[in-house]
């Protein structure tokens, strides 16, 4: 059974930094692309980073440019998302994406993890 299990969230204040992980388990993939988004309280879910099979490809959401910095480690079949200077509108469950079918993770990718909650306080 494919899995994706994020882990690294927390409580932080406005500029501090968090580091999240998303270990997957179940199936390669090391040639497949993933991603993170995330759910703040009462909006829809939105994309944040993404990154190719080789890792030659990112793409962030504008207001998270400069901040945030996607990663993978194919050998461990996981990816990161580091996040510096975080602000409070960066609050919110983050969400662990894979895609068997893309060049890149969309809304409507194939593997989903159970997500973790970020908090930024003011």
């Amino acid at each position: 059974q494919v899995q994706l299990v994020e882990s690294g969230g927390g409580l932080v204040q406005a500029g501090g930094s968090l580091r999240l992980s998303c270990a997957a388990s179940g199936r390669s993939f090391s040639s497949k692309p993933m991603g993170w988004f995330r759910q703040a309280p009462g909006k829809e879910r939105e994309f944040v980073a993404g990154i190719n099979w080789s890792s030659s490809t990112t793409v962030y959401k504008e207001s998270v440019k400069g901040r945030f910095t996607i990663s993978r480690d194919n050998a461990k079949n996981t990816v990161y998302l580091q996040m510096n200077n975080l602000k409070p509108e960066d609050t919110g469950v983050y969400y662990c994406a894979a895609d068997i079918r893309r060049p890149m993770v969309t809304s409507g990718s194939d593997y989903w993890g159970q997500g973790t909650q970020v908090t930024v306080s003011s």
